[in-house]
């Protein structure tokens, strides 16, 4: 089980060269980075709201709305453009920023991936990561946020030790065309977690009718009123 670092004193670090301060785009809490199509919809769609359906959106699945706004976004330091050609064979990167900000990866290293012919490439980021003994950090796409011309590598980094820069290896996966990323474009989700010493073990089998009995009274009340979820299953965290 994940034990996020969002809670208590532990603090998770993002450490930048000086000169670089107030010039490459900061991470930012996840929650405050939701995107604007998000932002825009209503909690209720009164246009679909009928006897046999409520007319909730996303807006009010609280299982959705945790994964958007978990852990921090870390985004690109700096404008980048993508020229995609040749059916996605060829990625071309562009720059005036005065650091690198994208490399490329050898293609055999994932040979016969599922995101071939796109040839794998680097993001490049100026953000060091420290977290405290016994905390790692999970790298992924930003959950429920689609629609960028490219999609990160998800990776787990042990971020208590290993304090160098944290590269972001990523597919382009718009069609072709160039492709302006802009200054502050989400890259990664960083979700903090505390490895544990002991292993989880699975168990697989029939439930009772207890659980049963269980499974039933909370699907009920989940569908009964609206935000039982939020004020009971969640708040029992």
């Amino acid at each position: 089980m994940f034990h996020f670092l969002q809670k208590g004193p532990r603090v998770i670090r993002f450490l930048c060269r000086p000169e670089d301060r107030d010039v490459i785009a900061p991470p930012v809490p996840a929650k405050l980075a939701l995107p604007d199509w998000f932002r825009r919809l209503p909690p209720v769609d009164k246009k679909h709201l009928s006897t046999t359906n409520n007319g909730l959106t996303v807006k009010r699945c609280m299982p959705f709305l945790d994964a958007m706004t978990t852990g921090w976004i870390l985004p690109i330091a700096a404008t980048v453009r993508l020229e995609i050609k040749d059916g996605g064979r060829d990625v071309e990167a562009g720059w005036e920023f005065d650091r690198v900000m994208v490399s490329n990866h050898g293609a055999h290293q994932v040979a016969g991936n599922p995101r071939e012919p796109s040839p794998p490439c680097k993001f490049h980021n100026y953000w060091s990561i420290r977290t405290p003994p016994g905390w790692s950090c999970l790298f992924l796409p930003p959950l429920n946020r689609p629609g960028q011309p490219f999609e990160c590598v998800a990776g787990i980094v042990d971020t208590d030790t290993y304090a160098a820069h944290i590269h972001f290896p990523f597919f382009a996966t718009a069609p072709d065309g160039l492709h302006v990323v802009e200054k502050g474009t989400p890259l990664v989700q960083v979700i903090p977690f505390r490895r544990t010493d002991t292993a989880v073990t699975a168990e697989i089998r029939t439930e009772t009718r207890n659980e049963a009995a269980e499974r039933d009274t909370i699907y009920r009340n989940t569908i009964a009123g609206e935000g039982w979820y939020r004020k009971t299953a969640r708040a029992a965290r």
